[in-house]
């Protein structure tokens, strides 16, 4: 099947991310929280989390829930996840910020 997109897998994960929160019932903080317990549980990789930590923070979420949710959920996912998922949200805060540096610099 062809496309005619550049993008067709970031396409897809763009159109189920926009599923998802139409059907959810959530609340954007709680939607958030449950996406980043979720990537811990699943060990996604930093892309994963990078794609999360801005509408995250955006959401109004802090890096003290993100942590908090790490400890909410370390006993039923495991020491070695919640500390690979602990820098991996480390890694994605540093490339929001960088992010938002560059672009505050572009307007300046």
């Amino acid at each position: 099947m062809a496309t005619a997109s550049e993008t067709p897998v970031l396409d897809t994960l763009a159109a189920m991310t926009i599923d998802s929160v139409e059907r959810c019932g959530l609340a954007p903080d709680m939607f958030m929280l449950t996406r980043i317990a979720a990537l811990a549980a699943s060990d996604a990789p930093p892309i994963s989390y990078v794609a999360n930590i801005d509408p995250a923070l955006q959401a109004g979420l802090t890096a003290e829930q993100l942590q908090d949710v790490l400890v909410a959920i370390a006993p039923i996912v495991g020491t070695a996840r919640v500390m690979t998922a602990a820098g991996n949200i480390a890694e994605a805060l540093g490339v929001a910020i960088t992010v938002a540096d560059t672009e505050a610099e572009g307007r300046a």
